[in-house]
């Protein structure tokens, strides 16, 4: 899609007249995704707000899927209350999605620019967003709208967190021998643990911080289009272990009392029960970011994601030495293996 075709069909959308929408009056900007594929735009027309096109690589069916999900899942987080940004129109043919422009400031910049204490308030914000959009997120939720799966489930673990750990870090990129059959062992024990938790709540599944907007001191989710339904714990685990923004320990469990307060606002929920579940779906989300940021690094050639595999592979060994999970020692001999190959290279 060429410039001009981008403004016509984002006119069409917005239903907005061709003679002010035309390519000589609107400003068209390349916005740089993080390890998305998909083509980020700014379009700002005269005298109107700028809105963001998103647009999927050409030819991708799975990209267009993804982009209908977007749309969908989106209008619906907007009507249940969850801020998000507004979401316009969406091009059946194309996957051109519209949405409201947030600004450029997320919580990624504010904490590594000013330290996570100065952010504490900004994260307490979000803890309380969070809570809401997973409770109230799930009312009226259509599977269908998914355009991966419709629920974060034991083989979604397997294949899409530890299965990926285990092929794009460990073999493809770290070239690691390890005791195979153990470790696939020890990992199916601690998705079976994980699934055994409630999984009828909205599951963001990429909640951190690079995915959190804060225009105008408010909080705002983007990249939902993944979303689901699943357990609580994940998303909580995603923003606490969030490898760009390296949370203390003391300050993940200030959050984490944080959210079970919030929680209980909502629902009724065990709070023993939730930090076991916390325990081996941060386990999950942990793995799941080592082979994202693996992956990244050296087939998508983005070098940005390589700096957070030591601390993503420091987060792994703290979890691992908590008690529940000690048993896992050919796991806990892997990751002390990719730690110190990964030590290494850099």
């Amino acid at each position: 899609m060429d410039r001009a075709e981008l403004i016509s069909r984002s006119a069409r959308l917005l239903g907005r007249s061709s003679t002010v929408w035309q390519p000589t009056k609107v400003d068209v900007t390349i916005l740089v995704p993080d390890g998305s594929s998909r083509r980020f735009f700014l379009l700002q027309a005269p005298e109107e707000q700028a809105v963001i096109a998103v647009l999927p690589p050409e030819g991708d069916e799975r990209g267009l899927a993804e982009a209908r999900s977007f749309y969908r899942i989106g209008r619906h987080l907007c009507w249940t209350g969850v801020s998000v940004p507004k979401v316009f129109g969406f091009d059946t043919d194309s996957g051109l999605v519209l949405c409201e422009d947030l600004g450029r400031r997320r919580l990624f910049e504010i904490v590594t620019a000013r330290g996570p204490q100065f952010a504490l308030p900004y994260y307490e914000a979000v803890i309380r967003e969070l809570v809401h959009m997973q409770i109230r997120g799930a009312e009226g939720f259509d599977p269908d709208w998914c355009w991966d799966t419709p629920r974060y489930d034991r083989r979604l673990m397997q294949e899409r967190e530890s299965g990926y750990f285990l092929q794009a870090c460990c073999t493809d990129f770290l070239g690691i021998c390890y005791d195979r059959e153990a470790v696939i062992a020890e990992c199916a024990h601690l998705a079976d643990q994980a699934a055994q938790a409630p999984a009828h709540f909205f599951l963001h599944r990429d909640l951190q911080s690079r995915n959190i907007m804060v225009p105008a001191e408010t909080i705002c989710f983007i990249d939902f289009q993944g979303g689901r339904l699943g357990p609580l714990a994940y998303d909580l685990a995603s923003l606490l272990l969030d490898p760009y923004a390296a949370l203390p320990e003391t300050m993940q469990e200030h959050l984490f009392d944080v959210y079970l307060r919030v929680l209980r606002e909502y629902i009724d929920y065990d709070p023993l029960q939730f930090r076991r579940e916390y325990l081996f779906l941060a386990l999950q989300r942990n793995l799941q970011i080592l082979g994202a940021f693996a992956f990244l690094s050296q087939v998508r050639k983005k070098p940005f994601f390589l700096r957070f595999l030591q601390p993503a592979l420091s987060s792994l060994r703290r979890l691992l030495a908590q008690p529940g999970v000690t048993s896992c020692v050919a796991l806990n001999s892997l990751t002390d293996q990719c730690y110190q190959e990964l030590s290494k290279r850099l």
